[in-house]
């Protein structure tokens, strides 16, 4: 089977007809997969790069740097980098046979970005911590091809998810569909807001997209309120908890805030002059944290850190909404409260658009 597979490499990178007329149909039938679940999630792309044409410019990159004395040979024609005397090991770059592996068209798709968008300041490599070494070998060998920009090469390592049922392992055969994810987490939201019983006055157009922006949230939420170098548990009922720390915990603090703003039915401007109050002084001081907050996760490549600011935001501005009349205030008072819902709905709103969820006006 070995032989066959590389036989069919072979072919593909020769551009053999038949072989690469399977490869496409088999493509299509990917893409239109990764279209829809990536539709689905609200995820999309500036610019695809594809290993099937980057390993061309990897392979002339390896080459070149045989020619240069950088890389050497071995007696079956093999290409490869000697980092041994870097503490790492010999790195394959292209076969014997002429094809080529991961790295190559790694280092092909790394080069060609940086062509296309040479104003980058950074690339980031969003990836399992499965391959820490992969992206040490890799930022390496740019280096040593004499890449100024290898050293803007990062690689945010994200630990494993694991399910109650055990470990998601693509080459185990235990990974779990993304699309039937999904389908769990809308339909436990779905579930939850039911039980609650506050969807009389929706239409059934408005519960689907409600279900869909709560389900959706909860499993983004659920995997970015973690660290992404720590592993973790994802557990699909516990995420559309409207208790806890939770995307809809978030999102129903954010249609309160709306709530509360349309049964004003007038907008207010924060009065100055208003004497503020615990729970006041701690939610004001939260929210003018927000800019800060947002440049420290940037530059500690930590989404976890907006997830928890929005948590936070959200517990005290529950707090706040419990313990201080809003709509039966007077004057400075009603009109400073009102103010501070309004902008907490705002920077809630901000907040979780940043982290790719939506949040809900009503629910």
């Amino acid at each position: 089977m070995a032989v066959q597979v590389q036989k069919m490499l072979q072919d593909w990178e020769q551009g053999e007809a038949e072989t690469l007329a399977l490869w496409e149909m088999m493509n299509s039938w990917v893409y239109k997969g990764f279209d829809a679940t990536y539709n689905r999630m609200g995820v999309s792309f500036d610019k695809l790069y594809y290993e099937s044409e980057t390993y061309k410019s990897g392979k002339e990159i390896a080459v070149k740097g045989l020619d240069n004395g950088l890389f050497f040979q071995k007696e079956n024609n093999s290409i490869w980098c000697d980092l041994e005397p870097d503490g790492l090991d010999q790195k394959l770059l292209v076969r014997g046979d002429g094809t080529t592996v991961y790295m190559t068209q790694d280092i092909g798709t790394a080069v060609q970005r940086f062509e296309d968008f040479p104003a980058l300041k950074q690339v980031i490599y969003t990836v399992g911590d499965e391959q820490d070494y992969h992206f040490k070998v890799l930022f390496l060998i740019l280096q040593k091809l004499g890449y100024d920009w290898a050293s803007a090469c990062k690689h945010l390592s994200y630990g494993m998810v694991d399910l109650p049922s055990g470990k998601m392992k693509s080459r185990e055969g235990t990974v779990v569909d993304a699309d039937d994810l999904m389908e769990e987490v809308v339909a436990a939201a779905k579930a939850s807001s039911e039980e609650k019983g506050k969807l009389d006055e929706m239409s059934e157009e408005e519960r689907l997209a409600l279900f869909e922006t709560l389900g959706i949230g909860a499993l983004k939420f659920y995997l970015l309120r973690v660290d992404p170098r720590k592993r973790m548990m994802f557990n699909p009922e516990e995420s559309v908890s409207l208790n806890g720390d939770t995307g809809p915990f978030v999102q129903y603090t954010y249609a309160r805030c709306q709530a509360v703003l349309r049964k004003a039915e007038d907008s207010a401007t924060a009065d100055m002059n208003a004497e503020l109050n615990d729970k006041e002084r701690l939610l004001m001081r939260e929210l003018i944290g927000f800019n800060a907050m947002v440049a420290e996760a940037a530059d500690t490549l930590n989404p976890a850190m907006v997830a928890s600011y929005c948590v936070d935001i959200a517990k005290l501005y529950n707090q706040f909404y419990h313990d201080t009349p809003i709509l039966k205030a007077e004057g400075a008072e009603r009109n400073l409260r009102l103010a501070l819902t309004k902008l907490t709905g705002e920077t809630i709103k901000t907040a979780m658009k940043l982290l790719g969820i939506s949040v809900p006006e009503r629910m």
